[in-house]
């Protein structure tokens, strides 16, 4: 099967078999949308895509509208919660905890510097 933008719905888009059938973790990535924070959502969940693209499952970008929501969970794991930590992540630190979650033993490169 040849992979298209428009294929019907059902049909393979060009994710992996293993994607598809739902393997690897699920990561949310919750934000809020008065904050306008959809932006830095989807920054960061490229971030995580381009770095685990054959470890991931699914980014998933959750909008919220009770106010000042920035979380990421991996597997409803919460590894960052901008209440909790009184900032947003850095691309770097979030990498490393996904990994330490989905990868341990995988080197990041210069993000592990």
């Amino acid at each position: 099967m040849t992979a298209t933008p428009d294929a019907p719905v059902g049909q393979d888009r060009g994710a992996s078999a293993e994607a598809q059938a739902g393997h690897g973790p699920r990561i949310a990535i919750t934000y809020c949308t008065r904050c306008n924070w959809l932006l830095r959502a989807g920054w960061l969940g490229s971030e995580l895509l381009s770095t685990f693209a054959t470890e991931i499952g699914e980014v998933a970008l959750v909008p919220d509208a009770t106010g000042g929501v920035f979380t990421v969970d991996v597997d409803n794991r919460r590894v960052w919660d901008r209440a909790a930590e009184e900032r947003f992540p850095e691309a770097k630190e979030l990498k490393q905890r996904v990994r330490d979650l989905i990868d341990p033993d995988r080197d990041l490169g210069h993000a592990d510097r």
